[in-house]
């Protein structure tokens, strides 16, 4: 290796790599929750402090896990990460660690049902003040921080109508006013994630989703500041028990290998059947942020180079011909999950955002005929055929 710092495919397979005596070539497995000790005087100095490859026990930290969490951190440009046993353990986590009774916290309104859930039933109950607000407008996000507002917490695109947040503008108003800025970052993949490049102290993924991209494991990392992963978050982590399985890690880090291509592919399908799309008759929007016609798609491609491998569209005739639409669909499969290598598609406003009241769906523009569209790793043409032929049926 030379002095220049290695791209981002490389760290992908390379990052974070520790060896045990035997000199694996692929990382190790540790399947084990404890750790021993030469002797009982060892065992009071880890515990008084660990070292960076002391470890005491798997909720607090495992070599497999390391690795995870050192790859993770460096392809998305932070300096430590925590690795979780979910996507919603990572939110939950870095919300509750950062948070206490009287803070006041602003939201983007458009959010996953399950991060809305955290927010205004777990922690307005311990008596967080929340305030939503209209993400894509800068100046409600200039209104609603305030001098004494702790956090601002925001999806970079949102799930599932794929808003796009001016995020560099909602950083600098946060930090003049002292919050911090926690960034939800599972639309925008890891790969095009401009968390860190615009300045948020916290980027949150579901590494259930590119990372594993396999519909296999569950999984999720908090990214951030050394100090802060290794104080605050861990702490609350490792006393709560939100901590990522090893396996789970394993499966993750050999997974990484191809995460950069596996996004390529699914973000290049994404726009051209994006693009097809908008011109169907039985189509009436189309939500993609690498589309001209996205109303963000300016501060999208100046944030990054791809919109990703998620959208979104209407299908008019509402719920009846989005159904008939799915049930037509061969390649397709019908589901709750998104950014898999198999093609998947939801119906946001009966599945993922069923409990959301009807008042803010029509907000968010949530429609019965909204339909979100995950692009995997089949055949293009074969996706827009089987996009086509179920149109028909709509």
């Amino acid at each position: 290796m030379t002095d220049k710092k290695p791209g981002k495919r490389t760290t992908l397979v390379h990052g974070g790599t520790r060896r045990s005596q035997y000199g694996e070539v692929s990382e190790a497995l540790f399947l084990t929750q404890g750790f021993v000790y030469d002797t009982a005087e060892a065992a009071e100095q880890r515990f008084i402090k660990a070292g960076e490859d002391e470890f005491i026990y798997a909720r607090y930290g495992n070599p497999t896990v390391r690795m995870f969490e050192d790859r993770m951190a460096a392809i998305c440009g932070y300096e430590d990460a925590f690795a979780t046993a979910s996507g919603m353990a990572a939110v939950n986590g870095a919300l509750m660690a950062l948070l206490k009774a009287g803070d006041h916290v602003v939201s983007s309104r458009a959010l996953f049902g399950s991060c809305l859930y955290v927010l205004e039933n777990v922690l307005a109950r311990f008596g967080v003040e929340i305030t939503l607000v209209d993400g894509t407008d800068n100046a409600a996000w200039e209104a609603a921080i305030r001098p004494d507002t702790a956090l601002v917490f925001l999806e970079a695109i949102s799930n599932p109508t794929l808003e796009v947040i001016d995020l560099k503008h909602v950083v600098d108003v946060a930090h003049r006013n002292g919050a911090k800025v926690v960034v939800d970052d599972a639309m925008a993949t890891p790969i095009f994630s401009y968390a860190s490049a615009c300045g948020a102290d916290i980027c949150v993924i579901s590494t259930t989703k590119h990372v594993d991209g396999q519909g296999r494991m569950l999984g999720g990392v908090v990214c951030g500041d050394r100090e802060t992963i290794r104080g605050s978050i861990e702490t609350y982590m490792k006393h709560t028990g939100a901590a990522l399985n090893p396996f789970s890690a394993w499966v993750h880090l050999k997974s990484l290998d191809t995460l950069d291509l596996r996004v390529r592919a699914q973000a290049a399908g994404a726009l051209r059947i994006a693009a097809e799309l908008e011109k169907h008759p039985k189509v009436s929007r189309v939500s993609y942020p690498g589309l001209p016609s996205h109303p963000q798609h300016a501060v999208a491609m100046q944030q990054a180079e791809s919109g990703g491998t998620v959208l979104a569209f209407d299908i008019a005739g509402g719920r009846e011909a989005s159904f008939a639409f799915m049930n037509a669909l061969r390649i397709f499969s019908i589901s709750n999950n998104f950014a898999d290598s198999k093609s998947i598609v939801t119906p946001p406003a009966f599945t993922t955002h069923q409990r959301v009241p009807q008042e803010q769906k029509d907000i968010l523009g949530i429609t019965p005929g909204l339909v979100r569209l995950s692009v995997g790793l089949e055949d293009p043409d074969d996706l827009l055929a089987d996009l086509m032929q179920a149109l028909e049926n709509a």
